[in-house]
């Protein structure tokens, strides 16, 4: 049999396809993998095709794929379906095929699904379940001679049963762990703060301590900011932190509520990262662009966009010499 695998967004392995290649590769089937979502002249035919998206914002290239491959099975968060891989290899089946991503050497995977929140503009909750451990530390990684570094994608790693013996995997084994999914800092207790901070917490490229979080509603800024004090308190700086804010969902949302919330960061030394909700948003997307690249640090908002500064917005804070 041949089968396409197609991989609609993300940056990072896609575990879905990875499994379903280990799959169709362990029953003799020929196997192909790519990123483009139309059918290309030298395709040729295909047994079976899949696709999977991760982000909602890739509708436009999921519509592309369904109308060049009608017949394709499709799955992940950013789609309306729920098919998983184990409906379609069972529940015996758990290998990975790393072989499409060969310049990736660390190791990949969820020690957790599920989540305790049940927020709205999230699809995990109604996907995936309450949580749950699903694997080990040494279940997900490779082995020598790959690197004793750890992608986990766990949306809500401390919500587990058995966070503690995750974190006990991680730092006996000498692991070095990012959570680029983030730590839900509105539910963490001082011993899951002391926890993470006894890892060798990193970015996603592996290079400096950082660890993710989110802050996507006005209303949760005291809890937010209590999470963050016990970070401190157990001996993570703001300045390891990066936060996810989420723009463009709130109806009620206005530049200056999107401007507290990434004033507030700023001053307390945490590193502000705007996911933008609505992609159709050019507003927000540049001024995701400018947070992100740094340029708050040196070019007044105002300035860099002359769209927004012709609204009548006065934003008072100043950082580096870059006054709102």
């Amino acid at each position: 049999m041949r089968v396409r695998l197609t991989q609609l967004d993300g940056k990072l392995p896609n575990i879905a396809l990875m499994r379903l290649a280990a799959y169709h590769r362990s029953k003799g089937d020929d196997v192909v993998f790519t990123h483009r979502a139309s059918r290309d002249l030298l395709d040729g035919d295909f047994d079976r095709v899949y696709g999977s998206a991760i982000f909602t914002m890739s509708a436009p290239a999921i519509d592309r794929f369904l109308t060049d491959w009608p017949s394709a099975i499709i799955g992940g968060s950013g789609t309306d379906s729920h098919m998983t891989v184990e409906s379609i290899t069972g529940h015996d089946h758990q290998g990975m095929d790393y072989s499409m991503y060969p310049d990736f050497q660390t190791s990949i995977g969820f020690t957790q699904r599920g989540c305790r929140m049940r927020c709205r503009f999230c699809v995990v909750p109604s996907k995936e379940g309450k949580n749950r451990s699903v694997a080990s530390v040494w279940d997900i990684w490779r082995g020598d001679p790959f690197p004793k570094k750890l992608h986990l994608l766990d949306n809500d790693f401390f919500g587990q049963e058995h966070w503690r013996a995750r974190i006990a995997e991680i730092r006996d084994g000498g692991f070095k762990v990012c959570l680029n999914q983030g730590v839900n800092v509105r539910l963490i207790d001082d011993e899951a703060a002391e926890a993470l901070a006894s890892v060798e917490y990193r970015d996603d490229q592996f290079q400096e301590r950082r660890v993710y979080t989110a802050w996507d509603s006005l209303g949760d800024e005291a809890v937010f900011l209590r999470g963050i004090a016990r970070l401190e308190k157990a001996g993570i700086p703001p300045n390891h932190v990066m936060a996810y804010m989420l723009v463009g969902y709130d109806p009620r949302e206005t530049w200056d509520r999107i401007f507290h919330r990434f004033n507030v960061m700023v001053v307390n030394g945490i590193k502000p990262y705007p996911m933008v909700f609505d992609p159709t948003r050019k507003d927000l997307k540049r001024f995701q662009r400018w947070v992100v690249t740094g340029l708050y640090r040196v070019v007044k908002w105002n300035d860099y966009d002359t769209a927004v500064s012709r609204d009548k917005t006065n934003f008072s804070f100043e950082f580096g010499g870059a006054a709102q």
